[in-house]
């Protein structure tokens, strides 16, 4: 079969063209392995020396140092003195009998004391020994003695923690029934302020109000309007402006304390007053009073009115009076 001599033509320029492609993509490749070759030979150098670099390393140059400074002695100088803490000094509880209305006071200094003087004890077991000694007769003796004793026969001390004495403390020397004691006062008139000032009778009512558990404001504000003086009380509840809150218990307290302390002022100004003695009084008022000091009004003297004295009648008056009597004792 024969192609025509156009499609001929054609097929030989293809075939030469394909034929010059390949022969320069041959020629690349020739060029790029001999590049790769070149640069593995170049890596290959590079790698033999730092072999033998690190296999016999030159000698280090060893610098000229100057030789070191002859140093003078230290002068030693004088030390200043220790700094020591001051604090004030602290006072140890007072003795302890065992009777309960003491016992939160004595358990309150302790702990206070403890807080204050942390370092003089080095464990728990100490604080509690350096407590028992301040149980000294009563009830308190007797329990120091019996816990002393119940070591000697175990070997082992009976409290073993600040804690455990604490709750030993609490179930030995405290009421019994102390929140009900509390809140049979609270609703009696034993806690009243009575002749109390303010502060006085609100630490007493916030202790009791303490140890009753209660946490209702408005109890609370009902509870101590109850037991304020009825003067004080009046003045409060009918303050036209600033009336503390019914819910309020800490504007009640500030309230009654300033009218408290309104109060106790004006009695001392009024004790003041009358403790001046008279002749005082005349002693000052003898003196001059400077200029810029207002005077008080004279008060002038009561006027006496003079009577003119009694007129002399004339002669011829008496002479009429008997001259008309005796006309009208003539008969007609």
């Amino acid at each position: 079969m024969l192609l025509p001599s156009d499609t001929s033509q054609g097929i030989a320029d293809a075939l030469g063209y394909l034929q010059y492609h390949l022969q320069e993509l041959t020629e690349r490749q020739h060029v790029s392995e001999s590049n790769i070759n070149s640069t593995l030979a170049a890596l290959t150098m590079q790698l033999q020396q730092l072999t033998q670099l690190v296999a016999n390393p030159p000698p280090l140059a060893v610098p000229n140092t100057p030789p070191p400074p002859v140093l003078s002695p230290p002068v030693s100088l004088p030390s200043a003195p220790p700094v020591r803490r001051t604090c004030s000094k602290l006072f140890c509880p007072p003795d302890f009998n065992g009777e309960c209305h003491n016992g939160h006071t004595f358990l309150n200094s302790c702990s206070l004391y403890i807080r204050l003087a942390l370092e003089q004890f080095h464990n728990e077991q100490e604080r509690i020994l350096w407590a028992l000694m301040f149980f000294k007769g009563g009830r308190a003796a007797k329990w120091s003695k019996n816990v002393f004793r119940q070591e000697a026969d175990t070997s082992v001390f009976p409290i073993q923690t600040w804690g455990d004495f604490e709750q030993q403390f609490w179930l030995h020397f405290f009421p019994a029934n102390a929140e009900a004691d509390v809140i049979n006062a609270l609703k009696g008139t034993s806690y009243h302020q009575g002749n109390q000032m303010v502060d006085d009778y609100l630490d007493s009512f916030q202790a009791l109000v303490s140890n009753a558990g209660y946490m209702d404001l408005q109890t609370l504000v009902v509870k101590f309007r109850r037991g304020l003086r009825l003067g004080i009380q009046n003045q409060i509840a009918t303050m036209p402006y600033g009336r503390p809150a019914d819910a309020d218990p800490d504007a009640w307290y500030r309230a009654a304390r300033r009218i408290d302390q309104a109060c106790l002022a004006n009695e001392a100004f009024q004790s003041v007053l009358c403790s001046v003695p008279s002749a005082s009084l005349k002693t000052i008022s003898a003196q001059p009073l400077p200029l810029s000091v207002a005077r008080l009004p004279l008060v002038p003297p009561p006027l006496v009115i003079l009577k003119p004295p009694p007129t002399t009648p004339s002669i011829g008056v008496p002479m009429d009076v008997d001259t008309t009597r005796k006309a009208r004792s003539l008969p007609l």
